[in-house]
């Protein structure tokens, strides 16, 4: 090491570049690109930037350029739940029309009718809900059938088994209770003589 008494380590040295600091005279650039970087012990913003550094201001078309990037994801997904939101509570199935069925000639001696509600809808899901009521006085519990999207029919069964003899015109009864109330009925005889 030298002894030279101008050595300083916060100033690295400039003197041996360019000659002792105070020959040279200080001069303030006219634009600042970037930031002033500082290291090492005991060096001073005046002994690396005899100047101010003035921040630049961020120009007004870079100010929420974030949330104008993500616009278009975040409608594209608004627009997607909306769709979900509308196919699952969105409108029901709606009935057109309803019809019961049945072999008009009847069950034979102890036989069994296979009565066939076909109810006709919109296709599109949802539940439908109804029971049967037969001229017997007897009522069903309340049922319900499942549409899936697509369906346009449900066929709908009632299984009345007859025994004895004699004859007798009984009567079927759809009663539907949703998504609207609708009735119909098929009447058939019913014939046993030995």
């Amino acid at each position: 090491m030298s002894n030279d008494d101008e050595y300083s380590a916060t100033v690295l040295g400039s003197h041996w570049v360019s000659g002792p600091p105070s020959a040279q005279p200080v001069v303030a650039p006219d634009r600042v690109d970037g930031s002033v970087m500082r290291f090492g012990p005991g060096v001073t913003a005046a002994a690396v930037a005899p100047f101010p550094v003035v921040p630049q201001p961020v120009p007004a078309r870079q100010r929420g350029g974030g949330l104008r990037r993500y616009a278009l994801a975040g409608a594209v997904l608004a627009g997607v739940l909306g769709y979900l939101c509308w196919q699952q509570y969105g409108p029901g199935v709606t009935v057109r029309d309803v019809a019961v069925t049945t072999d008009p000639a009847g069950p034979a001696c102890g036989g069994t009718a296979d009565v066939v509600a076909s109810v006709r809808t919109d296709g599109r899901p949802g539940t439908l809900a109804y029971r049967w009521i037969r001229s017997d006085g007897t009522r069903s519990e309340r049922l319900t059938e499942q549409l899936a999207r697509g369906q346009q029919e449900a066929r709908l069964h009632l299984l009345w088994t007859f025994r004895g003899q004699g004859s007798h015109t009984a009567e079927a009864r759809l009663e539907l209770l949703e998504p609207t109330r609708r009735t119909a009925a098929v009447e058939f005889a019913y014939g046993c003589t030995p």
